[in-house]
């Protein structure tokens, strides 16, 4: 029955727009990165950058200079490289070799870590001790500690470097800190007590950001902000405070803070770790796993500093003895495999958590999985979207089957259809109940048309957001212009492609959303070719529609980035061929061009057509128009 199939095709059609409609008002395009502006840097000054309960004076910040020159120890990894200041021994200068800033030959590497007072926001890593007893905090290192030359003078794999600070009243502080081949390091702290009395003293570690980040993608598809994960319980809190997973077990801390809402303290039984994350970036605080901990988040408003931090439990160190603690820090790229591997290897409890899976993580986590492995086996990321549209319509293919051997059946009905509406004539509620018992007796579902599109809707969800949060499609190439599958095609008609010698409009602008490119027109044509399968709707409003449908949205998905117009123009002609075969394989053969052709067709005018009067110039007079039933009666 046509009229069921072009209200299938109606009803798929009108839920697709619905989709990309609240998808442009929920997650809109991110917005342009802006220059960074001269802004006064503060410093993390010793009760700044050293966590403290709240009951504790230690835990105020207070503004103070740019911190001084200070010598540093040099970093150099295969992925790493930057130095370490010896001044409070903070992590502070970080880039990761691998990636640039743009695609354009020359770019800058990108910086993770910066210290005070440099281009970018400050933003480092440091440990110390909180005193415990009769210790104060000038018997303990803190962020503004001079330290000492240990030993090593280049941190690289396999050679790790020392520093060490002596308090001057029996206590020996020394810091070995070495790094693996990828993003991790290790921090061992150790205590030596020469005086004549046992301490306490508490280790902790902390990762602080001077202001909100200006380079934030301000776009709810990608969290970026405190992120931590506590006895198997994930939270992940933006700038502003809002939550986006439970993060019902950590304990209100500050009232004061207006941003993260306010501190929060959460002690970890077993494991976990806690840190930033960004769109592509992260830093986190891994303590010794197995073990008590405290988590903290918080806004340190006096200086606008937003801190994480690990606090270990209490040590006790004896009169001649000496004590060691170790933590980790994760300072790189979210790499999946990367992060996986210390996860499942290094023994970080739900550690590929850190990258921002969203609400339907039970897809995009097997949906990147299986990219990843394609991608593996192929060597190129476009091609391994191709190749993952297809393994994904083979596993609907049972459900896709059932729907489109519904459709050519409905077809076959069409006979007893019509013969069914001449018998019930203007009995509505006859006709539904025959139809609805023909359907039964037929085992045919009426509404089957309306189920490939349904599942398509959390596929494209899921890989929309593996392409925008995962790194291995940032700057990932396809072939030609289509130099980056995270970003939208960059080509053109508002200077045809290329040909035409001036720039095609900026991305994100509105020309750009108007002179679409290439991938976005294929995928309008494909959309078209799929609507002439069957015969257009009689009803000329559904005419109208299902004539602009493809082109409308071939507009509003030209900003889209291209791996997904790539995965839907895909999607599009694998199922334009399914939907032939199975048409084909129930005696079904579709006209496409006999239908593409009446599209082109010039309609005769409605109303001359229904015109009572004789035509201008008619040679012969037009016969009576023969009364309707009722007017026979």
């Amino acid at each position: 029955m046509e009229e069921n199939n072009n209200k299938n095709l109606l009803l798929a059609t009108a839920l697709s727009f619905l989709v990309i409609l609240v998808w442009f008002v929920l997650f809109p395009p991110p917005e342009a990165p802006v220059a960074p502006t001269a802004s006064t840097e503060v410093t993390a000054t010793t009760p700044a950058a050293t966590p403290a309960d709240a009951t504790a004076t230690a835990g105020q910040a207070e503004p103070a200079a740019a911190v001084p020159e200070a010598p540093r120890l040099t970093i150099d990894t295969p992925k790493l490289s930057g130095s370490i200041s010896m001044l409070g021994g903070r992590i502070d200068d970080l880039k990761l070799k691998a990636y640039r800033e743009t695609i354009k030959p020359g770019a800058e590497t990108v910086r993770l870590l910066s210290p005070v007072g440099g281009e970018k926001q400050a933003y480092y890593a440091l440990y110390g001790w909180v005193p415990g007893g009769a210790l104060s905090f000038e018997d303990v290192p803190g962020a503004n500690t001079e330290w000492k030359l240990a030993s090593g003078s280049t941190l690289s794999p396999g050679q790790p470097v020392a520093i060490r600070w002596d308090n001057g009243k029996g206590l020996t502080f020394t810091r070995e800190i070495s790094v693996d081949d990828d993003y991790m390091f290790t921090v061992s702290e150790t205590v030596e007590n020469a005086s004549a009395t046992e301490v306490s003293l508490q280790p902790y570690g902390v990762i602080a950001r001077h202001g909100v980040p200006k380079d934030l993608q301000h776009i709810f598809v990608a969290h970026e902000g405190a992120v931590s994960r506590v006895d198997g319980e994930l939270c992940e809190r933006d700038y502003t405070g809002s939550t986006w997973l439970s993060c019902d077990t950590f304990a209100q801390l500050d009232d004061d803070a207006p941003e993260l809402g306010k501190a929060i303290k959460e002690q970890a039984a077993t494991d976990g770790w806690i840190g930033f994350t960004d769109h592509y970036w992260m830093t986190i605080l891994i303590p010794e796993q197995g073990k008590p901990f405290t988590a903290v988040a918080k806004h340190v408003t006096a200086s606008d500093i937003y801190q994480t931090e690990i606090r270990q439990e209490t040590i006790v160190v004896p009169a001649g003895s000496k004590s060691t603690t170790t933590s980790r820090l994760f300072a790189g790229a979210k790499e999946w495999e990367t992060i996986r591997n210390y996860q499942n290897e290094a023994g970080i409890p739900g550690f590929i958590d850190s990258i921002d899976w969203g609400l339907f993580f039970f897809f995009t986590k097997p949906i990147f999985a299986v990219l990843h492995w394609l991608h593996g086996i192929i060597g190129n990321m476009g091609l391994a979207i191709i190749a993952l549209t297809f393994v994904l319509k083979v596993l609907v293919l049972p459900l896709a089957y059932k729907s489109y051997v519904s459709m050519a059946r409905m077809k076959e009905l069409q006979p007893e259809m019509e013969a069914l509406k001449e018998r019930a004539g203007d009995d509505k509620q006859k006709l539904q109940r025959e139809m609805m018992q023909l359907y039964k007796d037929k085992k045919v579902n009426p509404a089957a048309g309306c189920l490939p599109i349904l599942i398509q809707i959390p596929i494209f969800f899921s890989l929309y957001k593996v392409i925008f949060v995962t790194i291995e499609l940032r700057h990932a190439p396809f072939f030609g212009w289509l130099n980056d599958l995270s970003a939208p095609d960059s080509s053109s008609l508002y200077n045809f492609f290329g040909l035409l010698p001036w720039d095609a409009p900026p991305m994100g602008s509105l020309l750009h959303l108007i002179f679409i490119g290439i991938l976005p027109i294929i995928l309008g044509i494909t959309m078209w070719l799929q609507q002439k399968l069957n015969p257009a709707p009689a009803d000329p409003v559904q005419q109208q529609i299902f004539a602009w449908m493809p082109w409308v949205f071939m507009f509003m998905l030209g900003g889209f980035a291209s791996g997904l117009v790539v995965y839907w123009i895909t999607n599009n002609t694998i199922t334009f061929t399914q939907q032939y075969l199975i048409m084909r394989s129930h005696g079904h053969k579709p006209d496409l061009f006999g239908n593409i052709r009446s599209g082109f067709r010039k309609k005769p005018a409605v109303a001359a057509a229904n015109s009572p009067t004789k035509p201008t110039g008619a040679s012969k007079p037009t016969s009576p128009t023969k009364p309707g039933p009722k007017a026979r009666k």
